[in-house]
C-alpha cells in the first residue's frame, strides 16, 4: 500500500480539523480520493487486474455517499472540499 503512517497523518491533518480528527467527512474523503488516485494509475498499467478494479468501484462508492452526506448537512464544507480535491461534478 501506498499510504504510509505520516502519510496519512498528514492528509488528515490538512483536510481534518487536526492529526488526530480521521473521522470527519472531509479528511475520510481526502484519504478516499488519494486510494482512488493510486489505484487508477495501477489500472491503467494492469488492464486485467480485475479484483483491484472492483475496489476501486467500491471505493468510489463510498467517496460519492460521503459527498452527498456532506452536501446535505453542509454545503459550503462540501464545496470547498470539491475545490481542494479538484473533484468535479
Amino acid at each position: 500500500m501506498v499510504l504510509t503512517v505520516e502519510k496519512k497523518k498528514e492528509i488528515f491533518a490538512s483536510h481534518g480539523k487536526s492529526e488526530s480528527n480521521t473521522g470527519s467527512a472531509e479528511s475520510q474523503i481526502a484519504l478516499f480520493s488519494t486510494r482512488i488516485n493510486h489505484l487508477t494509475e495501477h489500472l491503467k498499467i494492469n488492464k486485467k487486474d480485475f479484483s483491484t478494479q472492483r475496489a476501486l468501484l467500491k471505493l468510489v462508492g463510498k467517496r460519492r455517499r460521503l459527498l452527498d452526506y456532506l452536501k446535505d448537512r453542509d454545503i459550503g464544507r462540501y464545496r470547498s472540499i470539491l475545490k481542494e480535491l479538484n473533484l468535479r461534478k
